[in-house]
Parts: structure tokens; sequence; C-alpha cells
């Protein structure tokens, strides 16, 4: 199976370079940032042992699309996808904090509200929901980024009061929040999906807070299928849903959830593909365009490399 899992480039101007769990960023001259959306794949703050053919494809085509289609009410870091797994954008220095905005009760959600939580991230809950149900309005749970380990949770008032932004860039931060999500509702439901929640990450240049990374990707989204959402609710049934959520289940089916003592299971070549089906799905229907696979047959490396290395010298000129 082809997947890429890693990136070494050393692209002109560069300055430094990032691996996180999923993506590879390089910084060039202190002013662009090169995205390159890697086909790796992590799920309670592990990357798995095995990469996912086309999911950085897709995820990046997913991305870009979507900062496309918002750029006119948030402004955004995207400058051109000389790559169908790479964005380049403009650098910004990123805020410490995730905001994560859910419509529905479900998910990590779901597990601490089961289990007698009432209270998320200083936002109250109703009492009497179940699982999968829309909250009367979407609310807004952010957390501390963390470069290693666990994200924290965190409430609007503690982020405010430790300084980690300041009261008008959170302001600013959370109305752009609301905007997207609605923005990101609107054109799921066109394609008959929910977005049922999602993060967004911001950034600040030039005095202005600017929307960075990814939005409404499987890795930062979860939709459901809005056909028979009803049905399946009322039954107490698991929704179809198009998220990594079904990977995390996956995990927890073989016992792992990153706890002391637990293995991570075999990810078999099958089960891999399997993965890689679910995200071309969530593309197409997202999208609304049939998947092109970008050219695997050399190597994918070498091809962003090169990519990435036009783009730059044609920009200079």
């Amino acid at each position: 199976m082809r997947a890429l899992t890693r990136t070494d480039f050393n692209l002109p101007g560069q300055v430094s370079v990032y691996h996180g769990k999923v993506r590879d960023v390089y910084n060039i001259d202190d002013d662009i940032m090169v995205m390159v959306a890697t086909d790796r794949i992590s799920a309670f703050d592990v990357i798995l042992p095995k990469g996912i053919p086309f999911k950085g494809q897709c995820l990046n085509q997913i991305a870009a699309s979507f900062l496309d289609a918002t750029a006119d009410i948030v402004p955004n870091w995207k400058l051109a996808t000389p790559d169908p797994m790479v964005t380049v954008g403009l650098k910004a220095e990123g805020f410490r904090v995730e905001m994560i905005i859910r419509g529905y009760l479900t998910g990590s959600a779901w597990r601490e509200y089961k289990n007698g939580c009432r209270e998320l991230c200083g936002v109250r809950l109703p009492e009497g929901m179940r699982e999968n149900e829309r909250f009367p309005e979407p609310i807004i749970t952010p957390t501390t980024k963390a470069d290693e380990g666990h994200d924290e949770n965190i409430s609007r008032e503690e982020i405010i009061s430790q300084g980690i932004v300041s009261k008008e860039d959170y302001e600013v931060m959370e109305r752009y929040t609301r905007a997207l999500f609605q923005r990101g509702t609107e054109i799921a439901a066109k394609k008959g999906l929910i977005l049922v929640d999602t993060k967004y990450e911001f950034g600040k240049r030039d005095g202005k807070v600017i929307l960075i990374d990814e939005i409404h990707t499987p890795d930062s989204s979860r939709y459901f299928y809005a056909d028979g959402y009803e049905e399946k609710f009322l039954a107490g049934e698991p929704q179809r849903q198009l998220s990594k959520e079904f990977v995390r289940q996956w995990l927890i089916e073989h016992d792992f959830m990153n706890q002391p003592g637990q293995t991570m299971p075999e990810i078999t070549d099958e089960y891999a593909q399997s993965v890689a089906d679910r995200y071309i799905e969530l593309y197409e229907h997202i999208v609304g365009e049939k998947f092109v696979p970008a050219d695997d047959e050399g190597d994918i490396a070498a091809r962003i490399e090169g990519n990435v290395t036009r783009w730059l010298g044609d920009r200079q000129r």
C-alpha cells in the first residue's frame, strides 16, 4: 500500500519544519507556511502505525475547498495548493487554543454527559438529553492546544483570565467560529449531510485574527447523514456518520484508548484500505465531485517537493 507517512524536504528559503500528528509544516522565510497533509492518521493522541492511502489528499482538498468557500466571511491563511497534498499560506502567530463547536451531543461530550457531567468548558448542558441529540443552539467548548499529549478542556472565562487570549481577540474568534459553523452547516445540508461538530484554529498576522490550518475535514469534524437521522435518533440507534470517529470506535472495540498497559491493535492492509474508502466517500459527498487520485506511481515525496519548489520559484519571479 502506498502512503506518505514522512517528509524530509529541503525547500528554498526553509527556516524550520514541524512534524505534527498528521501534517508536516515548513516555515519559508518566516513568512510562508507549506503545510503537507501526510497519510498519517492519529486517534487518542497517538499516531497509528500504518498510513492510509490518499487520506492526505482528501484532507487537503476538502480543507482547501472550504477555505475558499468561507473566505468572504472569515479571512484565512491560504494562498495556493501547488500539490494535491499541500496548501501554502501566510504565516501567523497561532493562538494556543482550539475552538471546538458542537451542534449535537455526541462523541466525547456524550461520554462525559453519560457519566453525569452537566457543564462542559463552562457551558451548562440541559438535563435529559440523549445521545446524538441536537443542542438548542451550538455550543463552543474550547481546548488548550498541546504540542504533545492531550488537549485540555478550558472555559472562555479561564482563557481570558489567564491571558491565553485577550478578551478582544477571543470575541473575534468566537464570532468567526459561529459564522464558519453556520456556513459549513449550510453547505453540508445541500449535500445531504449534517455538520455535527468541528474545530477551528486561529492565528494573528499584522494585528488581524485569521483562520489557519484545516477546516471541515473528517479529521477535524464529524458529519451525520441527514437521511435517516431522525429515525435512528428516535430508535436510539447509532447514526451513519462520516468522520474519524469510526476509527476511534474500532480502537475502543479492540481495547485501545491509549491508556497505560494497552497495546495498539494490528492495522491490516484491508482495514487501512477500508479507512481510505471512508475518507474518499466523505470527500465525494462534501465536495460534490468524484475523487481523482493524484499520481502515486512514482515517489510521492519527490513529486510534492518538486511541485512546492516550482511554486516558490514562480512566486519569487
